[in-house]
């Protein structure tokens, strides 16, 4: 079924004049946030407001009738919405690279998640896993590939986060009003909200079920937190990555059982079962239920659902998996062990390894296709999972690398030079990597005005928010106002922004303290570092980098080190757009892909980094650089030693000077040639519309193929 057959209810206080009337389902499309005529019309609406929320629903809630009787006084305003609403049909009607291919699938992807990072108005995502899967669905909207989401609407998102005087990590969690979100409830189709049971021990619990509408493709996002509920069990879906172990364990059942029964509530039948991570792989127990109380034995059902399941796994080290307690799971899996008609040991075994239970092992047996997330993941992987195949050696993990939505991600300025130079249609073809190289007929004095525009927009964004963190930390006006200096937009500007696990080693490039001072205090080469991210609640030690970071920009570094409070998307956005080089330095082969690396090049940014995750497919010496060695298995410390060694020689003796090489004409014409050279090679490579087009070809065809019988 497309997305127009799951019904919803209207639930936001929305009143809009008749000739206005679309707006609503414009707000609940969130094809509006890679649309810049819908932002443009939504800010124009209100530009204060959008500016603070970035979210149209709670906009138009907000929209007083007399301020209507003004913009439709407006011929431009209302000519824009006529744009918008043009737009919106035209994306929707318009020939998809799925049907032209001639593939066929006889139901939708079922694409379960246990987070998606569609836009920063929708709090339900962390860092990159969530990312990648709200790139993947805008991916496939765009290529109309049918696919559906399955994920968790959760209360109170992940943390937002500030940074106190000292330096220390402070977590807020927000209390979000649905009612004010781009989500509405799904009908059911015997009336009102369409709820779901999910068997917990001694007790159903319901979970409501939420779409969110990203272009042609729906997220179904399930919701204990309702009056049907005891009180003890609606905080299930409060926050993301909830510390508590048992509650987690919660949280994945509700997402795998209650996301299969969502789907049969709706009579969507997917062709194949995607399961992003292992967090998801309960809905392994549930469609091996269906088919139980069809008449199937336990094995041979566990082994024909396998056929058309296929399992992404996201992290190369074994810390990563999710594992539980197998007591306590023992204890979650009666329901569905007494429905099955098993021992529990025949539901531990399923994810038995090292004695706990781990839902990557769980996942990995109840598919037929694995994948890591690069080249060298998919190897790491291979080695690290091999021993659950002893009967087949040639069976390995395979890879499909990441990439980016390319659209949500570029910058406005960038934008419309692609649009000038390589044609209106440029978005269309991120297909064709022979495309791109018309990137270097670009005249230079172009590419660098359009990149330097997004820069001063990010200058401007870290001040503000440097000003609001200075505020509340209680410094004085004059100090407040001394800000305005801060960063210097002709400065070589270096991004680092992820989330702050120790691994991703956010202080490195602070390890030789003299030479870092040495780097930024020249004032003939100004260079400046901008960090942002957050540590995991319960992550002491990545909190700890944090407080190193503040602490050295509120001292002899002020001005050329910044951290950025609450990194999001909006602050991602930012980072990636104008940023002269995006800084990667995680401990090899630890980063399975990394992702923002991949969006720095749409903005004429320029990677350094440790030959890790894409990187190291990614990487050729004329688009950026490469730390370290291609090395792996040295001690911790030597192989921090060496990458620090590599990372300051890069800095000091290429990457500095080559930024402030300027010709005749006043150019930096080398350093404007490798950032075609970047975006000549990783923007098509490493676009969303590529991995989607790979998961197409290499994973979901083939898994609906294997596929004997029917559901």
């Amino acid at each position: 079924p497309t997305s127009m057959q799951i019904r919803t209810l209207q639930i936001a206080d929305i009143e809009l004049p008749p000739e206005m009337e679309r707006l609503r389902e414009i707000a609940y499309d969130l094809w509006w946030s890679w649309s810049p005529p819908a932002t443009r019309l939504f800010t124009w609406i209100d530009p204060d407001h959008w500016r603070r929320y970035h979210n149209p629903v709670q906009l138009l809630i907000n929209v007083e009738r007399h301020h209507w009787d003004r913009l439709l006084a407006d011929p431009e305003f209302r000519r824009a919405y006529d744009a918008v609403i043009q737009a919106l049909d035209h994306y929707r009607a318009r020939p998809r690279w799925f049907d032209q291919s001639g593939h066929k699938l006889a139901g939708p992807i079922g694409y379960f998640s246990m987070e998606f990072g569609i836009h920063e108005s929708l709090g339900v995502y962390s860092g990159g896993l969530g990312i990648l899967a709200g790139d993947h669905c805008k991916a496939a909207s765009d290529l109309g590939v049918p696919l559906v989401g399955v994920g968790l609407l959760y209360r109170s998102g992940y943390f937002r986060q500030t940074v106190d005087f000292d330096g220390f990590q402070q977590h807020i969690y927000p209390d979000y009003d649905f009612a004010r979100l781009p989500v509405l409830p799904v009908e059911s189709p015997a009336g009102g909200v369409l709820t779901v049971p999910v068997d917990l021990p001694g007790r159903v619990v319901q979970a409501a079920v939420w779409k969110a509408q990203v272009g042609r493709v729906p997220v179904l996002m399930l919701d204990t937190d309702i009056p049907l509920n005891d009180p003890a069990d609606r905080p299930i879906t409060g926050q993301l990555y909830v510390r508590g172990r048992e509650m987690r364990l919660c949280q994945e059942i509700v997402l795998g059982i209650g996301g299969v029964r969502a789907l049969r509530a709706l009579e969507i039948w997917p062709s194949v079962y995607h399961m992003n991570e292992g967090h998801v792989a309960f809905l392994g127990l549930e469609r091996a239920r269906e088919r139980v109380r069809r008449g199937d034995g336990l094995s041979d059902a566990l082994a024909d659902l396998a056929l058309n399941a296929v399992f992404t796994t996201h992290t190369p080290v074994p810390a990563g998996n999710e594992t539980f307690d197998r007591d306590l799971v023992r204890k979650y899996v009666e329901p569905w062990t007494q429905d099955v008609g098993c021992d529990a040991e025949v539901a531990l075994g399923l994810g038995s390894e090292n004695g706990s239970f781990n839902l990557t092992v769980m996942a990995i047996r109840l598919s037929s296709s694995v994948n890591g997330v690069s080249k060298l993941h998919g190897e790491v992987s291979s080695a690290m999972w091999r021993h659950l195949w002893p009967d087949q050696p040639e069976r390995h993990v395979a890879h499909v690398t990441n990439g980016v939505h390319t659209q949500t991600w570029i910058g406005p300025e960038m934008r419309a030079l692609f649009a000038r130079r390589l044609g209106a249609d440029w978005e269309d073809h991120l297909l064709e990597p022979e495309y791109w190289n018309g990137v270097h007929g670009i005249p230079d004095e172009e590419l660098w005005a359009a990149h330097r525009s997004q820069k001063e927009r990010l200058v401007r964004f870290v001040r503000e928010r440097v000003r609001l963190q200075s505020a509340r930390h209680g410094r004085s006006p004059d100090e407040l106002r001394a800000i305005e200096g801060l960063l210097d937009v002709k400065a070589l500007t270096i991004g680092f922004a992820r989330r702050f696990a120790t691994y991703k080693r956010a202080v490195l490039v602070m390890s030789e303290i003299d030479r870092v001072r040495a780097i930024l205090n020249d004032p003939s080469r100004p260079v400046q570092l901008i960090f942002a991210g957050k540590a995991h609640p319960a992550d002491r030690a990545g909190q700890d980098f944090i407080r190193q970071l503040v602490l050295l920009t509120q001292g002899e570094f002020r001005g050329k080190i910044v951290f950025v409070e609450d990194y999001d998307m909006e602050v991602g956005r930012m980072l990636v757009q104008g940023c002269d080089v995006w800084l990667n330095t995680p401990r090899r082969p630890q980063e399975a892909s990394g992702t923002s690396g991949q969006k720095c090049p749409i903005g004429g940014g320029i990677n350094a980094s440790i030959l890790d995750g894409w990187w190291a497919e990614g990487f050729r010496r004329d688009n950026g650089w490469a730390i370290g060695e291609e090395t792996l298995g040295a001690a911790v410390e030597d192989q921090d030693r060496a990458d620090a060694a590599s990372l300051y020689h890069i800095l000091e003796q290429e990457m500095v000077p080559l930024f402030f090489d300027k010709g005749t004409d006043g150019l930096r014409t080398r350093w404007i040639a490798m950032m075609k050279a970047s975006i000549a090679t990783v923007v098509p490579q490493f676009s969303a519309h590529r991995m989607v087009r790979d998961y197409v070809e290499e994973i979901y065809l083939p898994a609906a193929a294997r596929k004997g019988r029917g559901e």
